[in-house]
């Protein structure tokens, strides 16, 4: 390896510490409950940084094969810092919070987060920030041009719902849409929207596997049946003649 090359795998190497085991929130990254992070979401966060954008997966496993290998630990596709400076403590909500926090989401989850909220899912929190520009720095991870939402945390937590403090961020399982704030919803995605719930309902069939048409005119019920005996058919006809004698045979109709 170069010098030059040395010292920019150095130099990556301290981004890497500082980022992994002191101040992860300050880039945005949550750790998993193993205190490990995504070597993909990693990257995200160091191509933001200026003069960071050239990093590849390349770059970091040579770190990792260098002489500072032993600050960190590796799984698969995951990576934490050996030396941690942080906690995360998902037993300890917040007892205090800004009014208002912000959250960048995917423009396909604007409509469903406006009417629904931001529902929860299991294992999974959302991030907010009380800087909306860290809001959106976090949402263009999911999407280029992510919508921003406020979040109106005081009166929320004062309703029960619950944050978790990361540093900088604040974590949440789920908020109500009563409690969000954000753009209308561009008329173009509501047309779409009603569009593909018409198709959907004009794709239904009369009536599916497992159903069947029910005759009106058809009496299923035995008993409104005519009493007497059954009607004979032209094999009960033909006998008939038979035991008369009759010379001729019986002449089937068709």
């Amino acid at each position: 390896m170069s010098k030059k090359n040395q010292i920019k795998t150095e130099n990556l190497s301290r981004l890497m510490v500082y980022i992994l085991g002191y101040k992860p929130y300050e880039f945005g990254l949550i750790p998993d409950n193993d205190g490990f992070f995504f070597y993909k979401e990693l990257l995200k966060a160091i191509h933001e940084e200026p003069g960071w954008g050239h990093v590849r997966q390349g770059h970091i496993n040579e770190v990792l094969l260098g002489k500072d290998r032993d600050l960190f630990k590796t799984e698969e596709k995951r990576i934490r810092a050996i030396d941690k400076h942080w906690n995360l403590d998902l037993e300890q909500p917040s007892q205090s919070l800004p009014k208002i926090l912000f959250i960048g989401i995917r423009r396909r989850a604007h409509p469903v987060a406006m009417k629904k909220g931001l529902r929860r899912i299991d294992g999974a929190y959302y991030v907010l920030s009380p800087l909306s520009e860290v809001a959106e720095r976090i949402g263009k991870r999911r999407d280029q041009r992510p919508v921003l939402l406020e979040i109106m945390a005081g009166v929320a937590q004062a309703e029960g719902y619950i944050f978790y403090p990361f540093g900088n961020l604040f974590l949440a399982p789920e908020i109500s849409f009563r409690h969000i704030s954000g753009p209308p919803i561009p008329k173009d995605i509501i047309k779409a929207r009603e569009e593909k719930s018409s198709k959907t309902q004009k794709l239904q069939p009369d009536f599916q596997a497992g159903t069947f048409v029910l005759d009106l005119n058809r009496d299923m019920d035995q008993s409104h049946k005519p009493a007497g005996r059954k009607k004979k058919g032209w094999k009960e006809e033909a006998r008939k003649h038979r035991r008369r004698g009759m010379k001729k045979p019986f002449k089937i109709l068709k």
